[in-house]
C-alpha cells in the first residue's frame, strides 16, 4: 500500500497538483485544534468547520486529549501560539471514540500477542512508565475534554489571554456541540 501512495505521490509532485495547496507555515485564522486521529474526521472536520489548507493548526493524537502537560501535543501548541500566532485552541473530542473505553491491560496483552516480550513491558515499568496509566482510555468523552481544556487554560507557559474552548463533533454528521 505505500509503494502505491508513493507512486501516486511521483503522480502528484510531476503534475503540480500541489500548486493548489500552497500557504504559509502561519494560520490564517489564528487557531490551533487538537482532535483525534481518528479517519472519520479526516476530511468531515475540515469540512464541518469551512477549513481549508492555511487556515488552522491541526494537532492529532490518540483521543484528542491532553494525558501529560509535557507531552508533544503541548509542546505543539506552544510553538503554534509563540512562533506561529496562535491565539485561540479548540478541543475537539469526538462520537464513538476508539480510546473510550480502551483498556490498558487490554493493550499490554495485544502487544503480548504481536511478539513484545514480557521484558520489554516491564522495563516500561522500571524506566518510571506507569503503562496502566499511559495506555488508559476515557470513559466519558466529554469528560476527557473538559480535563484537556482545563490542562491547557491553566497551564503555566500558555497566556491567560489564549481562547480555550471544548467540543464534541458527531463522527456521522460533523455536527459540532459546545461543552
Amino acid at each position: 500500500m505505500i509503494e502505491q501512495m508513493l507512486e501516486y505521490n511521483k503522480q502528484f509532485v510531476e503534475s503540480k497538483a500541489y500548486e493548489q495547496f500552497k500557504t504559509s507555515k502561519y494560520p490564517d485564522k489564528k487557531i490551533a485544534i487538537v482532535t483525534c486521529m481518528d479517519t472519520r474526521l479526516v476530511e468531515l472536520l475540515p469540512a464541518a468547520l469551512g477549513i481549508k489548507n492555511g487556515d488552522v493548526k491541526i494537532i492529532k493524537n490518540a483521543g484528542g486529549t491532553i494525558t501529560n502537560p509535557f507531552d508533544s501535543t503541548v509542546r505543539s501548541l506552544l510553538v503554534a501560539i509563540y512562533e506561529l500566532g496562535v491565539n485561540e485552541i479548540m478541543i475537539i473530542g469526538h462520537t464513538g471514540c476508539g480510546v473510550q473505553g480502551m483498556d490498558s491491560k487490554e493493550m499490554q496483552h495485544l502487544m503480548r500477542e504481536r511478539g513484545i516480550d514480557n521484558e520489554h513491558i516491564n522495563l516500561m515499568k522500571h524506566c518510571g512508565i506507569d503503562l496502566d496509566s499511559w495506555l488508559h482510555g476515557f470513559d466519558d468523552t466529554e469528560a476527557a475534554v473538559l480535563e484537556t481544556v482545563d490542562l491547557v487554560k491553566n497551564h503555566p507557559l500558555v497566556p491567560k489571554d489564549i481562547i480555550v474552548r471544548g467540543y464534541i463533533m458527531d463522527s456521522e454528521t460533523g455536527e459540532l456541540k459546545t461543552i
